[in-house]
């Protein structure tokens, strides 16, 4: 093939992909638009849609390139063979084009049809714009869409649109719904804003810059003015869619004009001086202004294709004008003014070629970026149909089609092959369709063909040297340089040598070298010269040029100062440029070469650029240079040791060196010539980005300070976000930004590593919280990685927050190891296991309770070995049969014992949902394509004396029905309340789906579990109006409180619309009273509460406030108290704690309220509006209120009105009767709840003591409780049961206040103070054990009937489950279990206490135990309404207080459970924590220790979370205190994410489940055990005997400590027997002695470390004892002293730690080791002295002399030894001035700085006492 020329990959044909589809699709266009189509391939980084193809150019695959294809109406829009998306539209497509419409990387295709735009954005969203006049065609811009309008024969006669114009209106709603400033569109005239809409669309361009604004007008800037675009003659050509470009033509004019697109802000001025066209202020805040920076006449034709390109970094516009068959090219320049980037037209910058068609194509440097432009080159097709790429203006090579080509088409066509005589006529006529560096060739047989243009060299050497030539070189020498590689001696892409690459480009080198004067390009003669041709190639048209700009040339082979291929000339002298040229390079490939040696995989290139720098140093005589390259690959002497006619002595940069001079004085002191200049560069060089990282690492790690993307010293680097106080952390955030991970760290010389190595090792254990994930996973700390990351995962912050990116920093031996097997989850195999015994003693075993999903992971963690939860699944399990104990021979009186005794059971079981419900709270996810399961409620018994026979309740003995509604109700409740929160996903159609046939009440309580856990939002209203219609009670009252919990504290309109109608008395007077069941009305009152809790809402509490005294309407009298209870909750809850603050309406509520508790004295306080006596009449029985009815309520209302608010005014309302006489008067439960109520408003003085409960307690209660054992001859009896009534309740109203106060907070104090006062009512009930202590008054159940001692005791037991709210707790369990057998076995088993023991069972285990309660004013009402006082004495009671209600607890709960989870193994373990609180009135600001999985204070006292403990990396999460809820799940402000905390193991330690005592975690012990013991080089046969034993061992306990994956490798390394018989017994000693390093100090990066160094050392070795050697550079001994030099740095204290990352004793024994072997050769002595006098290297003869070149070498590098033109010059400048009497060796010192004294003692011995020897 002829040099210069360049063969074409033809990737095949070509037909549009959209056509293919269509033919799949089965649907034929119409005939008439058969050929009608259009089609553009693009980029698809341009969408954002990059595909994962590889980003290498070889990579021809059309995968790389999208198509759109447009047809009629419709787009298809493709990648390579893949349809990605369909569009069709209502009407014929004009246009398509891509746009970024200001949005950054978001993309939109803008789709131009008659009278519409429309927009789709990348997630199918459409706008469609309605466009008010004709659009002729669309072009993109970087800022918006201009649209170029049709012209008008006359604009005036323009009728503007009306403003009740259809499309106007449809435009302002959309701008409104685009949340746009007002100001920007709405004037306050009518009449103006028409008009100025008139004006807008008179401009001949519009700008759209958002798909929901209108499209605007745009400005013409001409002489400092604004005057609106009206030209319709300029009609656009082209647009850049990077840069604000835009070219237009004008016809008339014949003329081309390109213009800069600017916003230009509204100001008076401007306004004042345009004319009345001008677009008012008002419309846009900048407007777009167009600015003429280039026009050219002439062209008859517009240009036929505009298009972007890069010339010497500059980009410049290209024209093709056809008519002249020419592409004119004009250059851009950039201003910067303001920080902002204006565009003009360089000053004769402008060139043309001759061309019929041309391309924009990356090619040369496919990684480089001009500005916002990649660089871009321009394929030319000359009039010739030649093929040219052209480099600005310079022309590289010319293409052709590959010979076979024409050969296949012509045996391919017959019919052309009679008119084809031979391949070579294959002509190019067109080419189309650039895309990055593939094009679309035309050829005169009328095919397409995809062809790729060859680019960058495949070898990774080439193409780096290439790259650092064109950043170090000159524009002019670059262009020189290029016209050498694409022009003649540069092959083609193909060859026979696998590095035939790298020698065409050496090739280019020492062709210079060879001839040094004249560069001789042969070129082709492609086609005779022409007479122009040769006029315009002569000197005189040369010279003529130079003065006279105007007349540019057209030849392509003809361009200013460069000759092309092509041309006749056969030779071209270039005399100082090539000198130039191969200086400046030699300048470019040294810092690649000093790059490379940084990277340990690279030495095989490394060799291959030393021999070709050898080659240009010998050439341009630089002896330093030389010498340099020589010393790193001595063999390199025998070819380039014996020239001696070098003349520079110009020093090479070493980086090396510098790094060394940076561990031993700091940064500051550093020579920075010792950096090649590419490194320092001003934007940094990308192809030697490797070294200047480590630069920039070490830079910061010694002193240097960043300023903006720079440090001080000038050397670029980016840093990561985050926060840091040491010169360490710096570098790792520099690491960090630099993307310089783990595997990064391994490719280093291990010496240069270690400073690196020893920053991270150093911050590891507690690194600031602010630094992103990445920096975390540099550390080996990937608990706080992937914490920061889940947090972070949705901010855009930082850009490498991704999974891919923290993968390629994390650990680079990941792949081809075993990896450490992790069990997905326990909860499988533990949840089987235990289902499986607890079945075994039921009939059948695969009976669904509704808990067998509570034993997972967590769980199992927490209690271990604990079977608390199998005894809390037994006792609260109802869907099995309960054993009921009988003879085995029953008669009829045992049968109506049985039927006793399965009463008194069922009515147990008719309760366990209440506790089931609370113990599986929010444990379970489900699935949305499954039915819900509810688990049987069974109430029947089985006789395991008879043969587990079945007994079920009788009918006729029993009604069975009453134990059916609620009961189902409850259960279906407790199943419903399994779902978690979290799950975010219940749709309403899964909800609709689970609906019965016929209302029931199982559904009932699964509306209101799904409305407790918040999923009721997915249903609409007509669904709620279709469950309203069923007309079923439990339906309705489930629905009602779902919807409101659901929809809580949103005052929604609907959902309040929807209780209200529950509601009667909001009904006008008018309206037929309809008859709701009082009970409906209760559950409708405490609804509306939840709706507008905390609100204050007046008309509501009006309302409510009059619902409170209601009078009867009829026969539901007993349940009348029930509904003023509910009435004063929702009272209560819309004015939840706002009695202090709400408005000044309060006092007549207050006034009201004490009325209905029977205060007389009150009504005085206020005088009652006219409004209070017209309520009061609804609200009486009679004159005077039913305060037997009405107090309860009323209490209530005002307990959770001044809730915590501390009012003295409301507490002494709220008094405890004082004397007998109103201890008779007041019920002694109303006492109970005034007492709580007192104390939830003075919430602060409530104590966890004994002595806080006694003062609860009036004196004359006291003192007649204390005589209670005296002689009572002198009390009333009455007074006396009034006294121990009151006590009791005043007591358990204090229990109550104390739970409340102490919900959820597991205190120890006020358990043991409830559990106390629970022993003595127990004990008073029935003597069960001696309580210590006489603090309790004895006696009291001779006085109080039993029924209200068990009712108190149960509150009691309620108030401590609430305390110990998801503990576990075992005494408090131990209780309840033992209450719950003790009532079913003495027969006095009551539905309420039964009631009260299941809820406090569910209550200790709330939600498995990872939920509690929370103590904010929400949770606490909720916790009243659960815990109210009465509780029910039958499954149908619903009188005083709805049944319903007792699971609104759920509104209390919050997950503040916390586990860690190990991140190398996924698993929960167990860790210590140190949990810090803030102060309270109670304690002062503490810290206490707890073990995961715990639950951890509220969110107002938490201060800080510590992991502490010696088995896992610290951690600290710092927090501020606030009066807030507990985060919800994926909450991106929690810092627990969502529960969890990952820890990260220390190496060494085992887990606390593997190793609860720490036995095991003995390391040293045990790892000295299995080597230290015996040395493995004992030839006794014991040692023999165990070796396997402790190979074995040796793998085991190494897999046992550490889960790194290098360390198990290396393990399993040192165990292979062949391995054993292989390797020596020191070097196994040695590494098995490494091994224990790593695990002991948790380094397991120091395994490589100390490999390398010791295998540097053995080698060294090793070439004095054996002939031969591998060793053929001395890279290594470079690393070995930075190793040295660190080791100097720690133990100076310059770097801040304990102690150094490899042990200094080891370190300095390889120093020690190495001049050892340096000293002890005899030839070396003699090898240096020839050296250093005659500057020549042993001749390589033999391998003996290798052996000593190597040697040689490695003294020269150990010892520092300039080179000898350097060492003669301060000889020679020493004996100038020295005395013969003195020593040298202090002069030799001071000139030679860093040269060792041993090797200047040599010198010395060399040049001055050898000469002295002679003088004597």
């Amino acid at each position: 093939m002829s040099p210069g020329v360049r063969q074409l990959t033809v990737i095949g044909k070509f037909k549009p992909f959209g056509l293919i589809a269509e033919t799949t699709d089965g649907k034929p266009p119409d005939d008439k638009i058969a050929d009608s189509y259009q089609y553009f391939l693009f980029d698809p980084e341009l969408t954002g849609q990059r595909d994962d193809a590889d980003g290498n150019e070889a990579n021809y695959s059309r995968q790389r390139e999208h198509e759109l294809f447009i047809r009629s109406n419709g787009i298809i829009w493709t990648s390579g063979s893949r349809v990605l998306k369909r569009f069709t539209l209502s009407s014929a497509i004009i246009k398509a084009c891509w746009s970024h419409l200001g949005r950054g990387a978001e993309a939109f295709l803008c789709v131009l049809q008659i009278g519409c735009l429309t927009i789709y954005n990348m997630s199918g969203e459409v706008v469609s714009v309605p466009l008010p006049r004709t659009v002729i065609s669309i072009w993109p811009l970087p800022f918006g869409l201009l649209l170029q309008q049709s012209a008008e024969v006359n604009p005036s006669l323009y009728v503007p649109f009306s403003s009740a114009s259809p499309i106007l209106g449809s435009l302002r709603q959309r701008k409104e719904a685009g949340n746009i400033s007002p100001q920007i569109f709405h004037s306050p005239v009518a009449h103006d804003l028409i008009s100025k809409r008139d004006m807008s669309y008179m401009s001949s361009h519009l700008i759209l810059r958002d798909p929901l604004e209108e499209p605007g007008p745009t400005y013409l800037e001409e002489r400092g003015k604004l005057n609106i675009m009206k030209d319709y003659d300029e009609r656009t050509i082209w647009t850049s869619d990077r840069l604000p470009l835009m070219t237009s033509y004008n016809k008339g004019k014949m003329q081309h004009s390109v213009w800069a697109a600017e916003f230009v802000e509204s100001n008076l001025e401007a306004s004042a001086s345009c004319s009345s066209g001008v677009f008012p202020d008002t419309v846009f805040p900048k407007r777009v202004s167009f600015r003429r920076i280039w026009q050219a006449k002439g062209a008859k034709k517009a240009a036929s294709k505009v298009f972007l390109a890069t010339d010497d970094a500059v980009p410049v516009i290209c024209f093709l004008i056809l008519e002249q068959k020419k592409l004119l090219s004009v250059g851009l320049q950039t201003i910067e003014i303001n920080d902002e980037i204006l565009f003009d037209v360089k000053p004769d910058t402008s060139w043309s070629v001759s061309a019929i068609a041309a391309a924009p194509v990356v090619v040369t440097r496919s990684q480089v970026k001009v500005g916002l432009l990649p660089h871009l080159d321009i394929i030319v097709l000359s009039p010739e149909n030649d093929l040219f790429l052209y480099s600005g203006k310079q022309c590289l090579c010319r293409y052709v089609l590959p010979s076979w080509l024409g050969e296949s088409l012509v045996s391919g066509d017959r019919e052309s092959a009679k008119t084809v005589s031979g391949p070579r006529d294959l002509k190019i006529t067109g080419l189309s369709d650039a895309v990055l560096g593939c094009i679309n060739l035309s050829v005169n047989h009328s095919q397409i063909f995809r062809c790729a243009l060859t680019g960058n060299p495949a070898s990774s050497l080439a193409n780096d040297c290439i790259a650092a030539i064109a950043e170090g070189l000159q524009s002019d020498l670059y262009n020189l340089f290029l016209s050498l590689l694409w022009g003649d001696g540069y092959p083609d892409l193909q060859g026979s040598s696998i590095n035939f690459e790298w020698e065409a480009l050496c090739n280019i080198f020492l062709g210079i070298c060879q001839k040094p004067t004249v560069v001789h390009l042969k070129q082709p003669k492609t086609s005779p010269e022409s007479s122009w041709e040769f006029l315009l190639s002569s000197k005189f048209h040369k010279t003529y040029s130079r003065f006279h700009s105007g007349i540019t040339s057209t030849n392509p082979l003809d361009l200013e100062g460069i000759v092309p291929f092509g041309s006749k000339t056969a030779s071209v002298e270039i005399p100082g440029n090539s000198l130039e040229l191969m200086v400046q390079s030699l300048d470019c490939l040294h810092a690649v070469y000093e790059s490379l040696k940084m990277d340990n995989l690279r030495k095989q290139d490394l060799h291959h650029l030393a021999v070709l720098l050898c080659n240009i140093a010998k050439f341009l005589g630089e002896k330093c240079y030389l010498d340099h390259y020589i010393r790193d690959f001595p063999r390199l002497s025998k070819i380039f040791g014996a020239s001696t006619t070098l003349s520079s002595s110009r020093k090479p940069p070493n980086l090396f060196r510098w790094l060394e001079n940076c561990l031993r004085r700091g940064c500051s002191s550093t020579n920075l010539d010792d950096l090649p200049d590419l490194i320092r560069q001003k934007d940094g060089c990308s192809i030697v980005s490797w070294a200047r990282k480590i630069v920039s690492f070490y830079s910061v790690l010694f002193g240097d300070k960043p300023v903006g993307q720079k440090l001080l010293s000038g050397v670029p680097c980016n840093i990561a976000p985050g926060s840091y106080s040491s010169n360490e952390e710096l570098a790792i955030l520099v690491m960090a930004g630099e993307r310089f991970g783990l595997h990064q760290l391994d490719l280093l010389p291990s010496g240069v590593s270690l400073p690196l190595r020893h920053a991270l090792d150093s911050c590891r254990e507690s690194p600031p919280a602010d630094w992103p994930a990445i920096a975390y996973v540099l550390l080996g700390r990937e608990d706080m990685a992937l914490s920061v990351f889940r947090n972070s995962s949705s901010s855009k912050e930082f850009e490498m927050q991704s999974n891919t990116s923290l993968i390629s920093m994390s650990i680079p031996y990941m792949l081809h190891l075993h990896p450490v097997i992790v069990p997905s989850s326990l909860s499988e195999s533990i949840g089987l296991e235990n289902t499986k015994i607890e079945d075994t003693n039921s009939v059948d075993g695969s009976v669904i309770d509704g808990m067998e999903h509570i034993f997972n992971s967590y769980t199992q963690l927490r209690y271990g070995r604990d079977l608390r939860l199998n005894e809390v699944r037994r006792l609260l399990c109802s869907a099995r049969p309960v054993v009921i104990q009988t003879s085995a021979n029953p008669t009829i009186s045992d049968q109506e014992q049985q039927q006793d005794q399965l009463w008194r059971i069922a009515q147990r079981t008719a309760v366990l949902p209440l506790g089931r419900g609370a113990f599986t709270l929010s444990t379970i996810h489900t699935l949305l394509t499954e039915a819900f399961t509810v688990p049987k409620l069974v109430l029947a018994g089985r006789l395991p004396a008879q043969q587990n026979a079945i007994v079920n309740l009788d009918p006729n003995i029993r009604n069975i029905q009453e134990l059916k509604t609620w009961p189902e109700f409850h259960n279906a409740v407790a199943a419903g309340l399994r779902l978690a929160p979290l799950q975010g996903k219940v749709s309403r159609t899964w909800i609709k789906y689970n609906k019965p046939g016929e209302p029931n009440a199982v559904h009932a309580g699964l509306l209101f579990g799904l409305g407790l856990q918040g999923y009721l939002h997915v249903l609409n209203l007509s669904d709620i109006y279709q469950y309203f219609t069923q007309d079923h009670e439990s339906t309705t009252v489930g629905l009602m409180l779902g919807l409101a919990a659901s929809y809580r504290r949103t005052m929604q309109p609907d959902i309040a619309k929807a209780l209200f109608f529950h509601v009667p008395a909001r009904y006008q007077a008018s309206y037929a009273e309809f008859e709701i069941p009082t009970l409906l009305q209760s559950a409708a009152l405490v609804s509306v509460g939840i709706l507008f809790e905390g609100s204050a809402h007046l008309q509501t509490m009006q309302l409510l406030l009059g619902e409170i005294g209601r009078r009867s309407a009829g026969d539901n009298v007993l349940e009348r108290e029930g509904y003023a209870v509910s009435a004063g909750f929702s009272l209560g809850l819309v004015a939840l704690g706002r009695g202090g603050d709400a408005l000044g309406s309060m006092d007549s509520f207050v006034n009201r309220l004490l009325q209905y508790l029977g205060s007389k004295e009150e009504r005085s306080l206020l005088a009652p509006s006219d409004e209070d006596h017209r309520s009061a009449a609804q609200i009486t029985d009679g004159s005077t209120s039913n305060v037997d009815i009405t107090a309860p309520g009323a209490i209530i209302a005002l307990a959770l009105m001044y809730l915590k608010t501390e009012s003295e005014v409301i507490f002494s309302k709220l008094s405890i009767p004082q004397t007998h006489y109103d201890l008779e008067c007041v019920r002694p439960d109303f006492i109970m709840l005034r007492v709580i109520a007192r104390n939830l408003i003075m919430w602060r003085r409530i104590c966890p003591t004994c002595d806080w409960i006694q003062s609860q307690v009036p004196e004359v209660v006291k003192n007649g409780i204390s005589h209670l054992q005296d002689d009572m001859d002198d009390m009333y009896e009455v007074d006396v049961e009034a006294l121990v009534q009151a006590y009791v309740n005043i007591v358990a109203g204090a229990c109550i206040s104390l739970g409340m106060r102490f919900a959820g907070t597991r205190d120890g104090n006020a358990r043991d103070l409830l559990n106390s006062y629970a022993l003595y009512l127990l004990n008073e009930i029935k003597p069960v054990s001696a309580t210590p202590g006489n603090t309790f008054p004895r006696g009291i159940s001779k006085y109080v009937d039993r029924g209200t001692l068990e009712m108190c005791l149960y509150l009691i037991i309620l108030s401590l489950s609430v305390v110990m709210a998801g503990s576990g707790d075992l005494q408090v369990f131990r209780l309840l279990r033992f209450l719950r057998s003790r009532n079913s076995a003495d027969g006095h088993a009551n539905y309420g206490t039964q009631m009260a023991v299941s809820l406090a069972t569910g209550f200790l285990f709330l939600g498995g135990g990872m939920r509690t309660f929370s103590t904010n004013n929400g949770s606490l009402a909720m916790l009243l309404i659960t815990l109210y006082p009465r509780l029910p004495s039958g499954p149908n009671d619903n009188r005083c207080h709805l049944q319903a209600f007792r699971h609104l607890y759920v509104l209390a709960t919050e997950a503040r459970w916390l586990q860690t989870i190990d991140v190398d193994s996924g698993l929960p373990v167990y860790a210590p924590l140190e949990v810090k609180v803030k102060e309270t009135e109670l304690y002062s600001e503490t810290r206490f220790c707890e073990v995961t999985p715990c639950i951890l204070p509220e969110r107002a006292i938490l201060k800080r979370i510590s992991v502490c403990g010696p088995r896992y990396w610290p951690q600290q999460v710092d927090l501020v205190p606030e009066e807030k809820h507990w985060w919800s799940f994926g909450d991106k402000s929690d810092p627990f994410n969502s529960g969890v905390i990952y820890v990260k193991r220390k190496v060494g330690a085992c887990s606390y489940v593997d190793d609860p005592v720490g036995c095991q975690s003995l390391l040293s012990r045990a790892m000295h055990k299995v080597f230290g013991l015996r040395t493995l080089d004992e030839s006794n046969m014991l040692a023999n005997s165990h070796r396997e034993l402790d190979s074995e061992s040796v793998d085991h306990l190494v897999s046992t400590f550490s889960s790194d994956p290098s360390l198990i490798a290396f393990a399993q390394l040192c165990c292979d027997k062949s391995w054993n018989d292989r390797s020596d017994s020191d070097f196994k000693e040695f590494c098995l002695q490494v091994l224990f390093d790593c695990i002991s100090k948790d380094r397991p990066a120091l395994l490589q470390v100390y490999l390398s160094l010791y295998t540097t050392i053995g080698s060294m070795a090793e070439l004095l004892v054996k002939s031969e050697s591998n060793v053929c550079d001395s890279l290594s001994i470079s690393s070995l002293k930075v190793a040295l030099a660190y080791n100097e740095t720690v133990s100076s204290g310059r770097l801040a730690s304990s102690g150094g990352f490899v042990q200094s004793i080891f370190l300095a024994s390889l120093g020690k080791r190495c001049e050892e072997i340096l000293n002890c050769s005899t030839e070396l002595k003699i090898n240096l002295r020839d050296y250093l006098t005659s500057e020549a290297w042993p001749d390589d003869y033999n391998s003996k002399l290798q052996k000593d070149i190597v040697l040689l070498s490695w003294y020269l590098k150990w010892f520092s030894v300039p080179s000898p033109s350097i060492i003669k010059a301060a000889v020679e400048k020493i004996k100038s001035k020295r005395k013969i009497s003195t020593s040298a060796i202090p002069l030799l010192r001071l000139l030679l700085p860093s040269t060792h004294v041993s090797a200047i003692s040599e010198i010395d011995r060399v040049f001055f006492l050898s000469n002295e020897t002679t003088a004597l």
